[in-house]
């Protein structure tokens, strides 16, 4: 009977994966849900620095899509602190489904892409049945999520950018990934055991933020065990990305992102005119599709007072404290890259591991023959999902790496 269940549910999330872009594209469903800028939900409260990290400062039921999906769902305010040490109000998304689990249940804290500088591209927006450009990257995630409530998991998805969409803020996304998690866990109504096994799960920025909360994880949230990490299509060598990416939304994304998060590097001095301007209303048309279509064939040259800004010490210095590997996971790893990614150079991906490695990681490390950075996502998904599918069971990992 619960297998029919499982089905049945699982059936309607892949359909509403399908007919989602469409249901977006329809002018009530734009009406319906307010952008977090417009919502009150999102405020942060006057005494936000009076509670701890990971304090649940309110909560609502939601209709996961919008759509009647037989799932329990809640969205939760939730304090944490960003990398320049203030307080900030998150707010994540906490899926649990009907399917019954014999002892504490297990809970994925899944970070979805999010490529913008602007919280109309936050997770918890779109999740609610919020439309933004980007739907049908939005698509490509349901099923996943469905995969693993199918399993039984509860899935926590969190705004991980937080209220300033702080892309490629590594301290900042790794914080708010582990206070979503402190938060779901204390939410009483969603049933998650402090004894439940935790994984977390990211593709491409997903897996940025996954990464940097399982680099910080025993310095900033000891309390929050993970079991294990899955994370592929690794941002790495954020320069080599920008440039790959120059002409493209991809690039404007970053250089606007480092500019505005790293002041005190000055890359926001070495804008022209045009690249101010992008600058001053990045967060009011910054999905990355926004991009696309306000920048089309834009190179960072365009935007920049100096020639060959990528190059430019105040850009690197802005990057390099975001890079990943500064300190190794504790966590048994699953790391999965294309080897022909377009996008982020395995290359990168290799120094990465080398490093995790080096430091004494315990690691399993594919690297995919699925075509460029798309085909991974798809094609190494499940290896990722049965990884933490064995480490929920109790499962150990062999120490050391594995590289194939």
């Amino acid at each position: 009977m619960f297998r029919r269940i499982g089905r049945l549910w699982l059936a309607i999330l892949a359909l509403a994966a399908i007919v989602l872009p469409a249901v977006m594209s329809m002018p009530v469903a734009r009406a319906a849900v307010p952008a977090p800028g417009d919502d009150p939900f999102y405020a942060a409260p006057a005494d936000l620095a009076s509670h701890p990290n990971g304090a649940v400062l309110g909560a609502r039921t939601i209709a996961p899509l919008g759509l009647p999906i037989p799932v329990d769902a809640w969205q939760l305010r939730y304090r944490t602190t960003d990398s320049e040490e203030k307080p900030q109000l998150n707010v994540t998304s906490v899926l649990v489904p009907p399917v019954p689990w014999n002892g504490p249940r297990p809970v994925l804290s899944y970070q979805v892409p999010e490529n913008s500088l602007d919280t109309r591209c936050a997770p918890s927006f779109t999740l609610r049945g919020g439309r933004n450009t980007e739907m049908a990257a939005v698509a490509q995630d349901v099923p996943f999520i469905a995969d693993a409530l199918r399993r039984g998991w509860a899935v926590v998805v969190s705004d991980y950018e937080g209220p300033q969409s702080r892309l490629f803020d590594g301290v900042t996304s790794g914080r708010g990934v582990l206070d979503g998690i402190r938060a779901a866990r204390s939410f009483s109504p969603a049933g998650i055991d402090t004894a439940s096994p935790i994984g977390a799960w990211g593709y491409s920025s997903g897996a940025f933020a996954t990464l940097w909360a399982t680099q910080l994880r025993q310095e900033y949230a000891p309390d929050v065990g993970l079991a294990g990490t899955s994370a592929g299509g690794v941002p790495t060598d954020i320069p080599t990305m920008a440039q790959l990416a120059d002409g493209d939304a991809g690039a404007i994304l970053i250089l606007l992102g480092l500019a505005r998060n790293e002041p005190e590097s000055r890359l926001a001095d070495l804008l022209n005119d045009q690249g101010r301007s992008a600058l001053r209303t990045a967060d009011t048309s910054a999905c990355g599709a926004d991009l696309a279509q306000k920048y089309p064939d834009t190179h960072i040259a365009d935007l920049a007072a100096v020639p060959n800004l990528l190059a430019h010490t105040a850009f690197r210095d802005a990057a390099t404290p975001n890079e990943l590997g500064g300190t190794a996971p504790d966590t048994p790893l699953y790391l999965y890259h294309s080897i022909s990614d377009e996008k982020i150079p395995v290359v990168g991906y290799n120094a990465l591991v080398d490093t995790y490695c080096a430091q004494g990681a315990t690691l399993t490390a594919t690297h995919s023959l699925f075509p460029g950075h798309m085909g991974a996502a798809a094609g190494e998904a499940f290896g990722g999902m049965n990884f933490l599918a064995d480490r929920f069971a109790g499962a150990s990992q062999a120490p050391g790496c594995q590289v194939s």
